[in-house]
């Protein structure tokens, strides 16, 4: 989404691993910018990251941050079917009107010195259901049902995930957030 043009985007699988940076963060900004200024620093180039997640209401944001390793902080074990398995355990007794949620992606764009330039935020709402459909996708996606297309985002095909997701539209803000910017890449 974000080539195209005059950037050469690479992703971390063409470069030497440094090993993944400790997410600490408390918010998904604070993790996206540490990400970013971590890779920025370490590869001394321009650093694009995102964390991600999924909030649910009833839980009072949780997993948020945690998302990925939801299942294993509970203490049920570790992997996307472990975490969905504990989350609808979690929610088993929570009304389906109450089972409202957000997937929430936020980009955060680092020069070599690891300065954070720009930030991008956005989410998808949706509600969860009491079992999984769907293959695509992956994480909470076969829980996720958008009521506006009558799916969850695991039955999405790709390219109808991407133009509603919260990664895709994150990804649109950050390009908008650019081209009004002008060259970020002149600016550090």
């Amino acid at each position: 989404m974000l080539g195209g043009g005059e950037i050469e985007f690479m992703d971390l699988t063409a470069l030497p691993s440094p090993g993944a940076p400790q997410e600490t963060g408390q918010t998904f900004r604070a993790n996206a910018c540490l990400k970013a200024a971590y890779y920025g620093k370490h590869y001394n180039m321009y650093a694009l990251a995102d964390d991600s997640g999924l909030s649910v209401d009833a839980l009072d944001g949780a997993p948020g941050v945690h998302s990925a390793r939801w299942a294993e902080m509970q203490g049920t074990g570790s992997g996307d079917g472990v975490n969905n398995a504990t989350l609808l355990k979690q929610l088993s007794d929570v009304r389906d009107d109450r089972r409202t949620a957000r997937f929430t992606c936020v980009l955060a764009l680092s020069d070599p010195r690891g300065r954070i330039l720009l930030t991008a935020q956005d989410s998808v709402e949706g509600k969860l259901l009491r079992e999984p459909r769907g293959a695509n996708g992956f994480g909470y996606d076969p829980l996720f049902f958008v009521e506006s297309l009558g799916k969850t985002t695991a039955e999405l095909e790709p390219v109808e995930k991407h133009r509603i997701s919260h990664r895709g539209k994150a990804l649109r803000h950050l390009k908008t957030l650019m081209e009004r910017v002008g060259n970020v890449f002149e600016v550090a």
